[in-house]
């Protein structure tokens, strides 16, 4: 059988942004709510605040960390097995990714280490502002890799110079590549996907320490300190995908024809399917479930209004359409799956009676895997459906990859570097299980050790203001004294 080296080339950038792309949501999502938490501890300064927020800033740690080095290798390919795009998108896609390490990566891992190591060493208010930098740099990360990426998918601001396969995209309007069409929509989903995995992640591990009777006060409060941020951004995913669903519409019709299974335009309303098998064959969705002219109406708020579809365009134009549809309507699903969890433990919440439920607890636990998948699927449709294009309408695929490469060479560094992965996924795994086995630190040794540094002396004295406290009134002066 003859190996495809761009085939192949494909195959290694989607495993290797695959396996990078389960971190940097989880840092982005898990230092918001680090955020948040620490931010309570500032207020109120009950030391249960304080155990959460280190506990989940050695976490965060090392999810940078694996993160980092997942990422670097992927870098690399795009001057190893993708040269002729990278030589055409080099200008764009430079300036991007250089705004990330300056803007973005240096700010978070510079301040990183004031957030690790630094609570005994600075102020509580400078290592807030670090914690708070550190989450910034998370966020501005992913805000210059979507603006490389949105480019991608709806070129602005730029001309082509040179011919053939020596063509290349000079910026001649930088703003106008930043705002782009999509950037805006792709970056609001990308966000708010990433706060839903920190969210179910802590969720997932107080639920555990809750069915363990473990920690239950941590892991109480840390519930319900993600399930309202978890449920918000829910919600918002839902009006997020819709608006951009109507972007992409607008300027990728052919994606969004093969995210619908939309092979026939006709003069009536467009059909929503809600499931099915598209047989690209035949042009139709077999064992289909659709809502007639729903897909009008959400574009175009018409029922009856007119929606391209694949056959307005060539044949060897059109995505891998099963793929783009089950990946698509797969994110869908499991986004309107995290807004019926999330309500039910709220109103369950409201009622007094959620931490009752082992069995919602159970599903807890496991239901971290949901986001990561819809992230990686979100992925999968955004790349899939812009195919045959890398460069929308501007640059295909098959004239992207590097000519001297050869598929032996990639099949090689597939099966090397697909060990490494491995390797890492499992030292990430072993080490996380072996963080949260141990726990957070106790609340009442840490308000002793802050009597002992005197930064918290005077607050100390009087009562902590209403609201959720965990931190026992009994506690003992260093050194005896009257109990208060």
């Amino acid at each position: 059988m003859d190996l495809d080296a761009v085939q192949l080339s494909r195959i290694q950038f989607a495993l290797t942004v695959g396996f990078h792309y389960l971190f940097p949501p989880l840092t982005i999502g898990l230092g918001a709510l680090m955020v948040i938490m620490e931010g309570l501890f500032m207020w109120t300064k009950d030391h249960q605040y304080e155990a959460m927020a280190k506990f989940w800033t050695r976490i965060f740690a090392l999810i940078f960390a694996i993160g980092v080095a997942s990422g670097i290798v992927m870098e690399f390919q795009f001057g190893t097995n993708w040269s002729t795009y990278s030589r055409f998108v080099g200008d764009v896609f430079g300036s991007a990714l250089a705004a990330e390490g300056i803007f973005a990566f240096f700010l978070e891992s510079g301040f990183l280490a004031v957030l690790v190591f630094g609570w005994d060493r600075v102020k509580p208010r400078t290592h807030f502002l670090a914690t708070i930098l550190v989450s910034l740099g998370s966020i501005f990360s992913a805000i210059w890799i979507v603006v490389a990426n949105s480019w991608q998918q709806s070129p602005a601001g730029f001309y082509i110079v040179g011919e053939a396969l020596g063509r290349r995209a000079e910026v001649t309007d930088f703003w106008a590549v930043v705002f782009n069409p999509s950037t805006i929509d792709r970056l609001a989903h990308v966000l708010i996907g990433a706060f839903i995995v920190g969210g179910f992640f802590v969720m997932s591990v107080s639920a555990y320490y809750l069915l363990k009777r473990r920690h239950e006060q941590f892991a109480r409060l840390s519930f319900s300190i993600a399930l309202p941020f978890t449920t918000v951004f829910s919600l918002a995913a839902l009006a997020s995908g819709h608006h951009q669903a109507q972007v992409v519409g607008t300027h990728q019709p052919s994606k969004l024809a093969a995210f619908e299974g939309h092979f026939e335009t006709s003069a009536g309303g467009a059909p929503l399917y809600l499931f099915g098998m598209p047989d690209v064959e035949a042009r139709k969705v077999n064992y289909g479930v659709a809502v007639p002219g729903m897909l009008s109406f959400l574009l175009h708020t018409d029922w009856n209004a007119p929606v391209r579809a694949l056959d307005s365009y060539p044949r060897e134009n059109w995505p891998p359409v099963n793929l783009a549809f089950q990946s698509y309507h797969l994110m869908v699903a499991l986004g309107m799956l995290f807004i019926l969890l999330t309500l039910v433990a709220c109103f369950l919440k409201w009622r007094g009676t959620l931490f009752e439920h082992r069995w919602l607890l159970k599903i807890f636990v496991v239901a971290v895997a949901g986001p990561l998948i819809a992230n990686q699927v979100g992925w999968i449709a955004a790349e899939v459906g812009r195919q045959p294009w890398i460069v929308w309408e501007l640059l295909r695929t098959s004239d992207a990859a590097s000519k001297v490469v050869s598929a032996n060479e990639v099949l090689t560094s597939i099966i090397v570097f697909g060990a490494i992965y491995l390797m890492l996924l499992a030292v990430w795994l072993f080490v996380l299980d072996h963080k949260i086995k141990l726990g957070p630190e106790d609340p009442q040794m840490l308000a002793a050790e802050a009597r002992k540094r005197g930064w918290f002396a005077v607050a100390a004295e009087r009562a902590a203001p209403s609201g959720p406290s965990f931190t026992e009134a009994r506690d003992e002066p260093a050194g005896g004294g009257k109990k208060r």
